[in-house]
């Protein structure tokens, strides 16, 4: 017997509205803030920093003051001092590529939404009961959006985010499979601001399309 779905928390409506959380790997707090600052400009207002990227608690702090209109969380929490340290300047939400028991438990202490990573229906299930408010199904590239449908349909009171070969042209499957949203990075976070900015208006587009 499957579990009833609850009403949504506010993050989780924040998180659907967004549509898209773009993953960012830059090579210094300056670079993530400009990268940033594109995808907004472009209309993707969902922002991940990611801990490999140096400085990347400074970029979070600044891009929480510069983009207010975004939705600004931290990526690759592996550790307790990258979970402070992004809880410390003001992430709207962590994410790991696993799920850490540990890491879990501090960020619910934190207040802060956590959304760790797992694939399998064992992992993603578990990842929930230890207090997930939303699942990564990561590497989505490894699956494609069947599979999270046909996850979805046993568990369909999990908040699923799939990361990792997702791009514009299969963007709207995803969504129709069941992902509260979808985190894109290299097709959408890399490049010039100017391309950068060009990919967040074409996935901006089809996120419209793919609800219209």
């Amino acid at each position: 017997m499957s579990e009833p779905s609850p009403a949504p928390s506010p993050f989780l409506s924040r998180l659907s509205a967004v549509g898209v959380v773009a993953v960012i790997r830059a090579a210094s707090s300056d670079a993530a803030l400009a990268v940033s600052r594109a995808l907004v400009r472009g209309g993707v207002t969902g922002i991940e920093i990611t801990f490999s990227t140096p400085g990347a608690a400074d970029a979070i702090a600044r891009a929480r003051a510069e983009l207010p209109d975004a939705l600004v969380g931290a990526g690759t929490v592996l550790d307790a001092a990258s979970l402070a340290a992004a809880c410390d300047a003001g992430a709207s939400f962590l994410v790991s590529p696993h799920t850490d028991e540990a890491l879990l438990a501090a960020a619910r202490e934190r207040g802060v939404p956590f959304l760790p990573g797992a694939l399998t229906p064992t992992e993603i299930l578990r990842a929930w009961q230890l207090g997930a408010t939303c699942v990564k199904v990561f590497p989505g590239s490894a699956v494609g959006p069947g599979y999270l449908k046909a996850i979805k349909a046993p568990l369909p009171h999990i908040a699923l985010m799939p990361t990792g070969g997702v791009d514009e042209k299969n963007l709207g499957e995803w969504l129709k499979a069941g992902a509260i949203a979808v985190g894109m990075g290299g097709s959408l976070a890399t490049g010039a601001p100017e391309a950068i900015e060009a990919a967040a208006r074409r996935a901006s587009a089809a996120l419209l399309a793919a609800r219209a």
